[in-house]
């Protein structure tokens, strides 16, 4: 079995199992892919893509969800990963 890797989620370090896609990574953190939008080492992936983008060592993922509602603080917001590793 490899290694984990290590990535940035939101700004913390995070192990991930090698081969994992985003996709892997959003449902170990229980997040649902129509609720998120992704950022991939700086560039925004479309949700068609999170199944087929691998993860490597030393990404950089920042993850965001919508918060709505009707009130002046609707919008994207960041979102915290789990600290399961």
């Amino acid at each position: 079995m490899a290694d984990p890797l290590q990535i940035q989620v939101n700004g913390e370090s995070r192990d991930c199992p090698s081969g994992a896609t985003v996709a892997d990574l959003l449902r170990e953190l229980d997040l649902k892919t129509e609720r998120v939008a992704v950022e991939l080492n700086l560039e925004i992936l479309d949700r068609q893509e999170f199944d087929r983008r691998g993860l490597k060592a030393g990404d950089r993922v920042e993850i965001l969800s919508f918060i709505g509602g009707g009130g002046p603080d609707d919008g994207w917001r960041r979102r915290v990963p789990t600290h399961a590793q």
